[in-house]
């Protein structure tokens, strides 16, 4: 009887080739993120070594599986928008996606990851103390951030310009002729949070405007917290003639609640959000906003993770993308809020659900 040969494998590929086994499995799945002149020495060599592909161990750990995990707070309404949309984006390059809860334990989420399911990691919603990009750091599983980042780990990023968002919507509404000016801002434990907040602050002093504690409010990114905050913020003394809200959906609370109590937007509070969601363009709320650029952040996020997955081993990158002001009609200056309307307000019961900081 012969001798039975060694069974070769992409791991015998990837050495004989001088690339990763990742790039072997995508290289030769044709995947179009692989260079020609890498593709073709990788068929080379695996013609020379007589490899047959197995897909069925296309599974098992170490191996390509042509599948990314999408890690996203599923509490946050963002999450709809850039999962579909990063779900799209990866079926145009080839891959499935895997949807994953953020709230899970990152320990052992990361385990399951490194298991073998998936190539890589696109994390959605990080918050800045976030444990599990520096579990997937440490076992090696490459991973990109979209839309926020963290502290404490150096990663790949792409995400939106908050803080130059944040100052350009300061600087909108003193152009507009507003003075009294509140705010309804995001967490402060995320970077979109932060950055929109230290920017809208920046743009008030370059204006020579204070935003004094009585008139600033911290929140979750939801509904609930603009429809609750709005009237604590028009009741007292000097209340603002106009809110920047530190995204839309706090700002379409913010808006259901004006008409709850009888009031006008622009007329009797100007308002401004953050984002730029389809909701903001509907006549009914035509919400003037910082427009974000979902698909730009993604499409570069997925290119800075493919690459990774081909084995670019350049320094982690964090890619910043432009903002824009769209003005509708919710940003302007019409007048100040009625003596009565201030009154009625003060006397308006609410529940306080975050306080001056």
């Amino acid at each position: 009887m012969a001798p039975r040969l060694p069974r070769i494998d992409s791991r015998d590929v990837a050495a004989a080739a001088g690339v990763s086994q990742a790039t072997v499995s995508r290289a030769l799945r044709n995947d179009p993120n692989i260079a020609t002149k890498t593709r073709q020495h990788v068929e080379e060599v695996a013609r020379l070594l007589h490899y047959v592909p197995n897909e069925l161990g296309r599974n098992l750990k170490n191996q390509a599986t042509g599948r990314i995990a999408f890690v996203a707070d599923l509490d946050n309404p963002l999450w709809p928008l850039l999962v579909a949309r990063g779900h799209d984006e990866l079926m145009k390059r080839g891959y499935g996606m895997t949807l994953l809860a953020e709230h899970g334990d990152p320990t052992e989420m990361a385990a399951n990851l490194a298991s073998g399911g998936v190539d890589g990691v696109i994390i959605g919603s990080a918050k800045l103390q976030a444990h599990l990009p520096g579990q997937l750091s440490q076992k090696g599983i490459p991973f990109v951030l979209v839309n926020r980042t963290i502290e404490g780990v150096e990663a790949d990023a792409s995400v939106a310009d908050n803080f130059g968002g944040g100052e350009a919507a300061a600087k909108l509404l003193i152009s507009a002729g507003h003075r009294r000016i509140g705010a309804m801002f995001g967490p402060l434990e995320t970077s979109t949070g932060r950055d929109r907040e230290s920017g809208f602050r920046a743009g008030m002093a370059h204006g020579g405007l204070s935003l004094p504690k009585s008139r600033v409010r911290h929140g979750a990114f939801d509904y609930a917290y603009g429809s609750e905050a709005l009237p604590t913020l028009l009741g007292g003394r000097f209340p603002p003639t106009a809110i920047f809200c530190s995204n839309d959906i706090i700002a379409i609370g913010a808006i259901n609640m004006a008409y709850r109590l009888g009031l006008r937007i622009p007329d009797d509070i100007a308002l401004m959000g953050f984002d730029d969601l389809e909701q903001a363009s509907w006549p009914v709320f035509g919400l003037t906003t910082i427009k974000v650029p979902f698909d730009d952040m993604l499409h570069t996020a997925i290119d800075v993770l493919l690459k990774r997955l081909g084995g670019e081993h350049s320094e982690p990158q964090v890619c910043v993308h432009p903002v824009v002001p769209v003005l509708r009609v919710t940003h302007q200056l019409v007048s100040e809020p009625s003596p009565k309307t201030v009154t009625r307000l003060r006397g308006t019961p609410t529940s306080i659900i975050s306080h001056d900081n």
